[in-house]
């Protein structure tokens, strides 16, 4: 029996998640379901593309993620179903599944949910997650072939994700992702670092000295350090503290690192 994962924007107090479950349990009462969040920030389509994208490779094979994060809903984006790396991905058309498809690997299978057989009968237009999304998955988990959903896509939205470029003694990149914790997590992957650097630069303000620690506890708690971050990549952090609020880092912010 498939595992059914979700992940919105919808919050904790609104009905709308368990309105999803709903439809999901009235089309396959046995489906298995999980969540993963809903605290994806409203709208905010780099943050799920993040989120999915560092959680879904961990899921076994066969496990449909069913993700709407949606703020194009009604308009002209395709709803999607994408079959990679052994796993399918339910949602819209706008680039959330892009980090998880690239870490998924391979080549993927990109349809669009076009059957009405495999949606409501009445399509709403501010709540495909009801409608459109939660309908799919269900049937999918139940057992219907990928190719009754809809034709499948040459092209989906894919978002433009910068990469770090290192040269000499410097690596250069930006903020990818800012956690719960006020951690700051660059996407200067671990393995481009040769040497531990002793400067780092945010925004283009000049450099200033960073301590390079392997864990938390290896700092006092107010000390700001740099590490890698479990994900693979340099990260900023204030130990019992915000590394965010105190450096200012916002998401796409310029970093450079030097080492030496």
């Amino acid at each position: 029996m498939a595992l059914v994962t979700l992940t919105t924007d919808f919050g904790e107090a609104a009905p709308y998640v368990a309105v999803m479950k709903g439809v999901l349990l009235a089309i396959h009462p046995d489906a298995r379901l999980l969540d993963l969040t809903h605290r994806i920030r409203p709208q905010d389509v780099a943050h799920a593309d993040y989120f999915l994208g560092t959680a879904v490779p961990h899921f076994p094979p066969g496990t449909i993620h069913l993700a709407v994060v949606d703020p194009g809903v009604g308009g002209e984006r395709k709803p999607l179903l994408i079959e990679a790396g052994g796993q399918f991905l339910i949602g819209p058309d706008n680039g959330i599944f892009t980090r998880t498809v690239h870490a998924l690997g391979g080549t993927p299978t990109v349809r669009t949910l076009e059957n009405p057989q495999y949606r409501r009968p009445e399509v709403s237009a501010t709540f495909h997650g009801r409608d459109v999304f939660a309908p799919a998955a269900a049937h999918l988990s139940r057992g219907v072939p990928p190719a009754e959903f809809g034709p499948v896509q040459p092209t989906w939205v894919q978002r433009k994700h910068t990469s770090a470029v290192c040269w000499q003694n410097v690596c250069g990149g930006d903020v990818q992702f800012i956690d719960d914790f006020g951690n700051v997590i660059t996407n200067i992957p671990a393995d481009r670092v040769k040497e531990l650097p002793v400067h780092v630069s945010l925004n283009g303000e000049p450099p200033h000295p960073l301590r390079w620690v392997r864990t938390y506890s290896d700092a006092a708690p107010g000390e700001l350090v740099s590490l890698f971050s479990s994900d693979g990549f340099v990260e900023i952090a204030e130990v019992n503290g915000n590394a965010a609020k105190r450096v200012s880092a916002a998401v796409g912010m310029a970093v450079k690192i030097r080492f030496g």
